[in-house]
């Protein structure tokens, strides 16, 4: 897509939301003999977590991972637990959820997702973005792709350039210490 028709769907905007494994993790998961998983996050996605929920926007959390440690994680980047979706089935059901509860039209959702049950979450949202290692599917049909793989930053990239394009993308020292 070019570049002029990105930053005008990126200037609509309004909220953020994220398949987790492949998208905020490189997809990889460890388990121990008890069954818990592990799954490594990139700080820097936090960060930009952060960044957003100080600005304003609504972001939420759709995976079919049900470890209560995806939502402690994301609980602690500024995301309310009301916007965390564990054991999502139909994704969409889910999306369709976030944004009645948010008064959202599909179209000011950016949605990050790689695999093929986000397709039709990336169908109906503003903006369907996918890690540079996303499945063929989600490639074809991403608004845009992402140069960095899942797990490695993408979320911040893609919420960076959102914010960045809306003149909102600073950091406010204070409201940081007082939120985090």
């Amino acid at each position: 897509m070019e570049n002029n028709r990105l930053e005008e769907i990126f200037g609509k905007i309004r909220a953020f939301a994220f398949d987790v494994d492949g998208v905020l993790t490189d997809g990889g998961i460890l388990a121990n003999l008890d069954g818990e998983l592990f799954r490594t996050f990139d700080s820097k996605d936090g960060m930009a977590f952060r960044m957003a929920t100080m600005a304003g926007y609504a972001v939420g959390i759709i995976t079919g991972g049900r470890s209560l440690s995806i939502r402690q994680r994301f609980l602690t980047c500024g995301v309310r637990a009301e916007d965390i979706y564990l054991g999502s089935r139909a994704k969409i059901e889910d999306f369709d959820d976030f944004c009645r509860r948010h008064v959202l039209d599909p179209s000011e959702v950016m949605y990050f997702g790689d695999d093929l049950p986000d397709i039709p979450v990336m169908l109906k949202c503003g903006c369907g973005v996918a890690p540079a290692d996303s499945a063929a599917e989600v490639l074809e049909i991403a608004d845009y792709v992402s140069p960095c793989p899942g797990g490695r930053r993408c979320a911040r990239e893609g919420i960076e350039k959102v914010m960045r394009i809306q003149g909102k993308w600073h950091l406010d020292v204070d409201l940081y210490k007082a939120k985090f």
